[in-house]
């Protein structure tokens, strides 16, 4: 692996601990030698995209790297055309709403509404990557493609966690039969997978003319609200948002098939 690619990696893994972490947890957790990282954190450091801790023990990723992000949806039209439509379905079910676009074989988180301001919340993680069998926004995305593009897009999760329970034919069987479902019905609905306690639906957004997947919008909350009525409810408002959502895709460079 590259210095450049390395220092990305560094960033990634920090994205991940707000608190910071050590050099040493860094390079264990990289597979990278910790003279070679302590040289690439006073690269990053230089660049203010990472902060020291006072006693230099731990490294944390600076505002610099939000700020960017955030330029960048603003600039994308995020901001401006997508926020308003996530916040108008958020008040109208009073739970989260999320939207993830699909960017080099991955699903990535990139805005959200509370509709809920007070009470039982459902407080995702911060992880920018959406798991892709587990989740109700995966497999929307999943539903969307044909059985062999499925089984690469796991494979490739699987080699770069190291993780590979969810290529068991068992657990590959399952996701098959519930994506055949999340076909029929326009949805997909995963309750108690991903986090103990919620529940979530999940739809594709897809491009006007050729129904290309672009993202995925979720409706996610406790699972002691998201009972069957409900969900068949707030099902007929998340397909309406998902076709809104792919009318103000086609003003927006975030939105591109890929």
């Amino acid at each position: 692996m590259s210095s450049r690619l390395r220092s990305v990696a560094i960033i990634e893994l920090l994205t991940r601990h707000p608190d910071g972490l050590p050099a040493a947890t860094i390079s264990q957790t990289l597979d990278v030698p910790l003279a070679a990282t302590e040289r690439l954190l006073q690269d990053l450091v230089q660049t203010d995209y990472v902060a020291p801790s006072g006693d230099h023990l731990t490294y944390r990723l600076r505002v610099k790297i939000a700020a960017l992000g955030l330029a960048y949806l603003g600039a994308s039209g995020v901001t401006d055309l997508v926020q308003p439509i996530l916040d108008d379905l958020a008040k109208r079910t009073g739970e989260l709403v999320r939207l993830a676009v699909i960017e080099s074989d991955q699903l990535t988180w990139v805005a959200k509404a509370q509709g809920s301001k007070s009470g039982l919340m459902y407080s995702p993680d911060t992880s920018a990557e959406v798991n892709l069998p587990k989740t109700a926004n995966g497999q929307a995305w999943l539903a969307c493609l044909p059985q062999k593009d499925i089984e690469r897009l796991l494979a490739r999760r699987a080699a770069a966690d190291g993780k590979t329970d969810d290529l068991k034919p068992a657990a590959m069987q399952e996701l098959f039969a519930e994506l055949e479902i999340a076909k029929r019905r326009g949805y997909a609905f995963v309750s108690e997978r991903y986090q103990t306690g919620t529940s979530a639906i999940a739809t594709a957004i897809r491009q006007l003319g050729t129904a290309t997947p672009l993202g995925t919008v979720s409706i996610a909350g406790p699972t002691i609200r998201m009972n069957s009525a409900r969900v068949e409810e707030m099902a007929s408002w998340l397909i309406d948002t998902a076709q809104e959502l792919a009318a103000a895709a086609a003003s927006s460079p975030l939105f591109v098939a890929r």
